[in-house]
């Protein structure tokens, strides 16, 4: 019986964890302020302690995590209403570079050193800060850079070029199975695919790992490389 009664305070616990995730929106799932990550885990632990409960009291952990549930939709409803209330919520963007200079007040503030905050242009490509114009600490912990327009990739718009528009690849091949609706939507054939196949001396679809085609008809395949090394160039 206690076996039965967990499985059904899971399952109970999974629905109302889904609808209240619902209802405070995907926000919860991409840029979190600070009040959302602990939210998110508070609501989480008292589910799981739903789940696992063996007394009798389980309307009390429900009524928690709709009461939490409620604190976000009010303090999010707040936020989009008042930039003061946003502020306090989520937080202000803080200038970390600008010009050429590093404001080290708000490194403290953001308890950012500037180690940290090198790694950070090296994983965005940059590593020589001077060819930074402005580094912003946004509300959910990212860094946005913005480079010097000398030091900034040249557009077509650079060279009075209007290109003709672009368009996401199609993927027709995923782990050596054909994705027959991205295929047909593609406007090709199984018949067309395995002649593009042939053309790189692929036989068998399943050794295919992926290939895609993109607007102008390129079609590219990146066969297995399960018995292939990897070069070690990173040690």
């Amino acid at each position: 019986m206690h076996v039965l009664y967990i499985i059904v305070l899971s399952i109970a616990s999974i629905v109302e964890l889904f609808v209240l995730c619902k209802l405070m929106g995907y926000r919860q799932l991409s840029q979190m302020s600070m009040f959302d990550y602990v939210n998110g885990i508070t609501i989480g632990n008292i589910a799981a302690e739903m789940a696992t409960s063996l007394d009798d009291s389980f309307v009390e952990p429900m009524v928690a995590m709709i009461i939490y549930a409620l604190a976000a939709i009010l303090l999010s409803w707040w936020s989009s209403k008042s930039i003061r209330a946003r502020r306090i919520i989520a937080g202000k963007p803080s200038l970390l570079l600008n010009n050429g200079k590093l404001f080290e007040k708000n490194f403290r503030k953001a308890k950012i050193d500037i180690n940290e905050f090198l790694a950070q242009c090296r994983v965005n490509g940059y590593f020589d800060i001077s060819q930074l114009q402005s580094a912003i600490l946004e509300e959910n912990g990212h860094i946005s850079f913005l480079p010097k327009s000398s030091s900034r990739p040249l557009t077509p718009k650079d060279m009075q070029l209007t290109p003709d528009g672009d368009a996401p690849v199609t993927t027709l091949i995923i782990d050596g199975h054909i994705m027959p609706g991205n295929l047909k939507a593609s406007g090709k054939d199984e018949k067309w695919l395995k002649s593009q196949l042939q053309t790189y001396g692929i036989s068998n679809i399943e050794d295919v790992f992926l290939a895609i085609c993109d607007l102008n008809q390129k079609f590219t395949v990146y066969p297995y490389t399960k018995d292939e090394i990897p070069p070690d160039i990173l040690a």
